[in-house]
């Protein structure tokens, strides 16, 4: 019989809704909890509420918090942790854990899009796919996995895609690589590993700055004469700005801060083709390093967890790349 860690971090799936407030956070020790030891799994399952917080409060400290956890649950012989979170910074956290956690451990992330006492609740169903998804032998060195609405999907590439729809979560490059059903469950694809960086400290600031029609560069320079470790970019199509925008980019580079440029589509891969001011090739060409598959919010804890390891620029380049 395995042995399974499910740890508790606050979100919609350990709320309930109240007629005169709205929906808000229930007190330690939410229903959610003693649900979970009733629930038809033939494994031994611990459970422990690590945070009881909505998932905007969710920080890179509480993504280093639940990552040391994990790894000392992995040397305590668990085999497989659940994690259930709220659903705004879900995919972030999933992210992070799958960049900076290397094992064949099942970690299995999920929530809710309905707290607990509205009529249609998903929490416990999600919850309870994602314990049959971590003791699934299939689900070994599958990597930090999503689990919602019967589908599973990779840290990697799933994303929020609706305010309010159960089928909210979807992996627009990529399609789920699992399918759940009352009676099995099927994993549809193999993955290309991601590369994996421990990290001891989530120290940085990194902002994200969104291209639009127009865009000029004195935000950039603004950003330029502050305190700023890094920077992420969403660019236009497959990676291009405004022409404004490449001379402040220039000087954050040349003081030593990185570019990184994700596209703000959400489809395809951003890689430098255009040769025009402002186009891909040359944004490559004065040190803008293209980050080809990711969103911009992934982008930047992936910015984060190598600015903590103090790579070199070449290390850091390769690094973001893949």
């Amino acid at each position: 019989m395995k042995k399974l860690l499910i740890l508790h971090t606050g979100g919609t799936i350990a709320m309930q809704e109240d007629p005169t407030t709205g929906v808000i956070q229930t007190k330690l020790h939410h229903p959610l909890l003693e649900a979970t030891l009733s629930l038809p799994i033939e494994a031994t399952i611990h459970t422990e509420e690590m945070f009881n917080l909505p998932s905007p409060h969710i920080t890179p400290f509480h993504m280093l918090q639940l990552k040391e956890r994990i790894q000392q649950a992995i040397s305590e012989d668990f085999d497989g942790i659940v994690i259930t979170h709220g659903t705004d910074t879900l995919e972030e956290t999933a992210f992070f854990l799958d960049t900076t956690i290397e094992t064949s451990v099942p970690i299995i992330i999920t929530g809710a899009m309905r707290s607990s006492n509205e009529l249609g609740s998903d929490g416990l169903y999600n919850l309870l796919s994602a314990i049959r998804v971590a003791a699934h032998p299939e689900a070994v060195s599958m990597g930090v996995l999503v689990v919602m609405n019967d589908e599973i999907h990779t840290a990697r590439y799933v994303t929020k895609t609706h305010t309010s729809n159960v089928a909210t979560f979807l992996s627009p490059t990529l399609g789920p690589v699992g399918l759940i059903n009352k009676n099995h469950i099927f994993f549809l694809q193999k993955l290309l590993e991601n590369p994996h960086l421990d990290v001891k400290t989530v120290d940085g600031l990194i902002p994200i700055v969104k291209a639009y029609a127009g865009m000029h560069g004195e935000l950039l320079d603004a950003l330029a004469q502050t305190n700023i470790d890094g920077l992420v970019i969403e660019a236009f199509g497959a990676g291009n700005l405004p022409p404004e925008t490449t001379k402040p980019l220039q000087q954050m580079i040349k003081q030593g801060i990185p570019v990184v440029l994700v596209s703000r589509c959400f489809n395809g891969v951003a890689e430098p083709v255009y040769h025009y001011p402002g186009g891909g090739k040359e944004l490559s060409d004065i040190g803008v390093i293209f980050c080809p598959n990711i969103s911009s919010q992934k982008a930047r804890l992936k910015l984060l967890i190598a600015q903590n390891n103090r790579l070199s620029p070449s290390q850091l380049s390769e690094f973001m790349e893949n």
